[in-house]
């Protein structure tokens, strides 16, 4: 009798066992039906991660009189779907981990949001595991807040970036506790030049060293909205550009003249939109998750 027990256990386990692959193939067949099939073309979701705090205008070599609309900024995230992968673009300027149960708003200093990245991320089928890079326009931390979530994602970076991101002095407007875990992360190091990341010319990270030492651009080129240039923080203000004005704080002033006559150049000869990515004005007219630009 006592054997009998043990070897009826033994099958009750084995068809337990039999039954947990089963159910795990068929969640796992589901959680693949549910993710999102890669796009024919390319495709562009933006988040809204938050609002910053109107600015004192001088810090952008302006007077408040020039400045003709809103001295606060948006700051947008983004996701980029390519038929042979996905990039985050600019990941936010308050972590996630901050939210309480629930979401929002969270303040920190001058930064508002009332959204957490991730779940914005998940409503159009993503998860972090499912991002093949990352790439910021530079470290500040408006920029920065989510990196840590993507460390497990092909980290594109110039190397003079990264060099003063993990400096043994944090670099100013930075929060190496949002980007330490990118230290580990498989890495594309770039030496002061371009990347196109997909290999046919629809994702290129533009090098626009100036704001940071590496701070970089983002050229999408699309099927039917056309080509756009995701300008990062190469201008902040319509204002910047039109008066030709730069930010007292940056890196290098002289070299974001430079970077922003190149662009210049390069957008006219690309035939492209540029959008300043904290621009108020042209945020309220932009398509916003889970609406896309393709």
């Amino acid at each position: 009798m006592a054997k009998w027990i043990q070897v009826g256990s033994l099958a009750k386990r084995a068809a337990a066992a039999v039954l947990a692959l089963a159910l795990t193939a068929v969640i796992s067949m589901s959680a693949a039906q549910s993710k999102p099939q890669a796009p024919t073309s390319l495709r562009l979701y933006i988040f809204d991660c938050g609002t910053i705090a109107p600015m004192n205008v001088t810090q952008y070599d302006l007077k408040p009189e020039e400045v003709k609309g809103p001295t606060g900024f948006v700051t947008p995230c983004y996701l980029v779907v390519h038929p042979r992968g996905t990039l985050m673009w600019d990941v936010g300027q308050i972590p996630d981990s901050a939210f309480p149960p629930g979401g929002g708003p969270v303040t920190q200093s001058a930064f508002t949001s009332t959204r957490p990245l991730l779940p914005q991320l998940a409503t159009v089928g993503y998860t972090p595991a499912d991002i093949t890079y990352l790439a910021m326009s530079h470290y500040h931390t408006d920029h920065s807040a989510n990196a840590n979530s993507f460390a497990g994602s092909t980290w594109i970076v110039q190397e003079a970036e990264r060099t003063a991101m993990f400096a043994s002095a944090a670099p100013r407007l930075a929060n190496p506790t949002f980007f330490n875990q990118l230290k580990d992360s498989k890495t594309i190091l770039l030496k002061g030049e371009d990347r196109d990341v997909f290999g046919d010319g629809s994702v290129v990270i533009k090098f626009t060293p100036g704001h940071t030492p590496g701070h970089q651009a983002l050229f999408l080129k699309f099927a039917n909205t056309g080509p756009v240039l995701l300008a990062g923080d190469l201008y902040h203000y319509v204002e910047e550009r039109t008066l030709d004005r730069v930010p007292t704080f940056d890196a290098d002033r002289d070299q974001t003249r430079k970077s922003r006559r190149a662009m210049d150049e390069f957008v006219k000869q690309a035939g492209a939109q540029l959008w300043i990515e904290h621009d108020t004005a042209a945020w309220e007219k932009l398509k916003k998750s889970p609406q896309y630009y393709d």
